[in-house]
């Protein structure tokens, strides 16, 4: 079983950064998508951004020029850069470090999820 844990959540205030970290253990992290996704309280998880095998991301309208997502196989980790953040970035932010896309969509295999890291931001 894939192991992921997420890091680097924290508070913030408004138009602050934070860098989230995913580590996944595993030999075919280089092979797999990985995304990011986000819950805020009484919401949907919702997805955030993805990057592929190859290096192609993706990323929602919402956080589309504010945030940056990244990846160093060596490491086994994938990166959130989260600029200009705003009260409603404010959710759990997890890691799904076994997506593909099917389409225009991400889908998230089971047993990849790490725990999440949670992300508050003031106003």
């Amino acid at each position: 079983q894939v192991q992921v844990v997420e890091s680097g959540g924290g508070l913030v205030q408004a138009g602050g950064s934070l860098r989230l970290s995913c580590a996944a253990s595993g030999s075919t992290f280089s092979l797999n998508g990985i995304a990011w996704y986000r819950q805020a309280p009484g919401k949907q998880r919702e997805l955030v951004a993805d990057i592929g095998s190859d290096g192609s991301t993706n990323y929602k309208d919402f956080v589309k020029g504010r945030f940056t997502i990244s990846r160093d196989n060596a490491k086994n980790t994938v990166y959130l850069q989260m600029n200009s953040l705003k009260p409603e970035d404010t959710a759990v932010y997890y890691c799904n470090a076994g997506v593909y896309r099917r389409g225009s969509s991400v889908v998230a295999r089971a047993g990849y999820w790490g725990q999440g890291t949670q992300v508050t931001v003031s106003s």
